[in-house]
């Protein structure tokens, strides 16, 4: 069977064969994803990455000589990954890379195919057309992805565990780290100002004794920032 053009091309990574098996019965049943290979190591499938383009990561987190958390340390631009594994401790962990979902072994195709649902919505707000009035991201809030159109968002605040996405109409809450959120925003858009802040550069209405105003929101200027920010502002 000739394969879909607009399915997500699938690496499967785990160094179990039988749960390897489980999620390519998953693939089979989906028909908006391609199984595009199996890996039983990171290291085989750190090569496979660097080799051909892939959409989407079923990755294993717990395998010998390199985790699954090591595999993304490594990849500068990885695919949307969901994680599988039989420890639900490594949530914290997992979430700091974006990570689209995280599954628990055993794993039901119920709930195998909201995670490759998620991917599928993720994958279509990245391919958007690069035009900012047009372009957004997913983002997880508590079960469910919500969208985020670039272009409402005036700032985004680390908050201890989480962020803060504040946009036009609403705040959201997001368990994350700020780099996590920075990687997905464009940065023709957005500029990190602080340990603690991005704003968008459009929504910035004065910037004075390094502080930015956007909207009622006066956020600082990081002194480690400061000569970045100032050369990022000077192009426009």
């Amino acid at each position: 069977m000739a394969e879909n053009p607009d399915s997500l091309r699938c690496l499967v990574v785990d160094d179990d064969p039988l749960a390897v098996q489980i999620v390519e019965n998953c693939l089979a049943n989906t028909p908006f994803l391609t199984h595009a290979g199996s890996c039983t190591s990171a290291l085989a499938a750190a090569e496979v990455l660097r080799e051909q383009p892939v959409d989407l990561l079923f990755l294993d987190v717990e395998m010998p000589l390199m985790s699954g958390l090591d595999l993304l340390r490594t990849l500068r631009h990885p695919p949307l990954v969901v994680l599988i594994t039989s420890n639900k401790g490594y949530a914290v962990e997992a979430f700091e890379y974006a990570v689209l979902d995280y599954l628990v072994k055993p794993i039901s195709y119920a709930r195998f195919l909201q995670a490759a649902q998620q991917a599928r919505e993720a994958l279509a707000g990245r391919i958007q057309p690069a035009a900012a009035d047009a372009a957004f991201t997913f983002v997880k809030v508590d079960s469910k992805l919500v969208k985020v159109q670039f272009d409402e968002v005036l700032f985004v605040e680390a908050l201890g565990d989480y962020v803060h996405i504040v946009t036009k109409r609403s705040k959201l809450i997001v368990y994350s780290t700020l780099r996590a959120i920075e990687e997905k925003f464009p940065a023709a858009l957005f500029v990190r100002v602080h340990r603690s802040f991005i704003v968008s550069i459009r929504q910035i209405q004065t910037i004075e004794d390094n502080s930015i105003l956007l909207a009622d929101k006066l956020v600082p200027i990081g002194q480690t920032y400061h000569k970045e920010v100032f050369q990022r502002l000077n192009r426009f």
